[in-house]
């Protein structure tokens, strides 16, 4: 039995309760309902503040990372007062204060194979806010075995994609996408950036569609995928098909239970990057400088992109962006110690791979990249 609405409520949704598509029942079933919001990021954000809005009854929110300065350009749940605050709780506190009619459950934690079943049981449809391939997987092959519609989305500078992924009725992710592309090969966000605007269009299509798939109306984006371009306002529709050979949808699945995600990707499960390649390859800002100081010779290679360059720079470094290292090789002497870095530490990591792989053992990777360097030893430079 559907739950009644309140009068309060019947004002609160006054506009939904207009519309032929919803109406009364349709917002009771909304009321009724629940979604889990994977992520509270730059998707996550407008996610839930409009899931919030129409009166989702209970939204459950998982992330385990708090809110950063360089968060708010485009993460609109959050503010400057929650700086340093969780996620989740800042998220929560917002949802409330917008609608206190709904139920918020947080889950402060990462999201994993060990984790994901017992989280999302309880939830009727899944929203994909992540922006790691594990994570990505995890939540399409959860689903699958599961049942549960998954709500995707993924953006990239002024770039987004949408669809609505039910391997009842169509295609998984896993149908478009059999494989992760290789460690290193797609850049984040955090490494390539992103127009401040973008994760709300598609944040907002997001939602848009969970609320369909709720309702039971319209044409949900199964067996479609919508893309997205900012710069020429331009949507575009690619019709999706479901892969016999899935093997996780297929008629012969090979995944029958969540595996170990990051292994099947070759990257970490999460967001957020040390700016480490470990095994002895690593130097810190502040031994760097200390080479410096004693007059040690160390080339500097710098493999930001060119525009970067008007952000932040360590004088006498080389820039040669990763994009064209590989043919640039020729311009490096493997016989100099040399230092790689970047904006954190990710692209300069990919680097040093490229240079052992070619033969060059006296190099090392800048740990966190000329931000660490900004914070330990150059203050006078910003940190991006």
């Amino acid at each position: 039995m559907l739950p009644e609405l309140s009068r309060q409520e019947i004002l609160r949704y006054s506009r939904h309760l207009l519309i032929p598509e919803v109406g009364l029942d349709g917002q009771r079933k909304l009321k009724a309902s629940s979604v889990l919001v994977i992520g509270t990021g730059g998707l996550g954000s407008p996610v839930a503040l409009y899931l919030a809005a129409a009166g989702i009854g209970r939204i459950g929110l998982v992330d385990y990372d708090v809110v950063d300065f360089s968060n708010l350009q485009r993460q609109v749940i959050h503010g400057t007062s929650g700086i340093g605050e969780l996620k989740v709780e800042s998220a929560r506190r917002r949802m409330l204060d917008l609608n206190p009619d709904i139920q918020v459950d947080v889950y402060n934690e990462p999201f994993t194979s060990a984790n994901a079943m017992q989280i999302a049981e309880s939830y009727d449809l899944i929203i994909d806010g992540t922006d790691n391939f594990p994570t990505r997987y995890l939540t399409n092959d959860l689903c699958v075995l599961s049942g549960k519609p998954n709500v995707y989305g993924s953006i990239y500078r002024f770039d987004g994609q949408v669809s609505v992924f039910d391997a009842r009725r169509g295609p998984c992710y896993r149908c478009l996408f059999p494989e992760p592309p290789p460690p290193g090969l797609v850049p984040s966000c955090a490494e390539g950036g992103v127009l401040g605007v973008l994760p709300g269009t598609i944040g907002t299509l997001q939602a848009t569609e969970a609320i369909k798939v709720l309702l039971g109306i319209g044409e949900p984006l199964i067996g479609r995928l919508l893309l997205y371009n900012a710069l020429d306002m331009s949507f575009e529709f690619v019709k999706l098909r479901k892969n016999p050979n899935c093997k996780v949808c297929g008629p012969n699945p090979e995944v029958t239970q969540l595996i170990d995600y990051e292994a099947f990707c070759g990257v970490p499960g999460h967001d957020h990057d040390s700016g480490s390649v470990g095994g002895g390859w690593d130097i810190t800002a502040a031994e760097l400088a200390e080479r410096l100081r004693r007059g040690n010779h160390v080339k500097l290679l710098d493999v930001r992109e060119p525009h970067e360059l008007q952000i932040s720079r360590i004088e006498g470094a080389t820039l040669i962006p990763l994009g064209q290292l590989a043919s640039r090789l020729s311009e490096l002497d493997s016989a100099e110690e040399m230092v790689v870095f970047c904006k954190a530490g990710t692209r300069s990591a990919r680097a040093l791979e490229l240079l052992l792989s070619a033969g060059f053992r006296k190099v090392k990777n800048l740990q966190g990249g000329i931000n660490a360097w900004a914070m330990e030893v150059d203050p006078s430079q910003p940190i991006y």
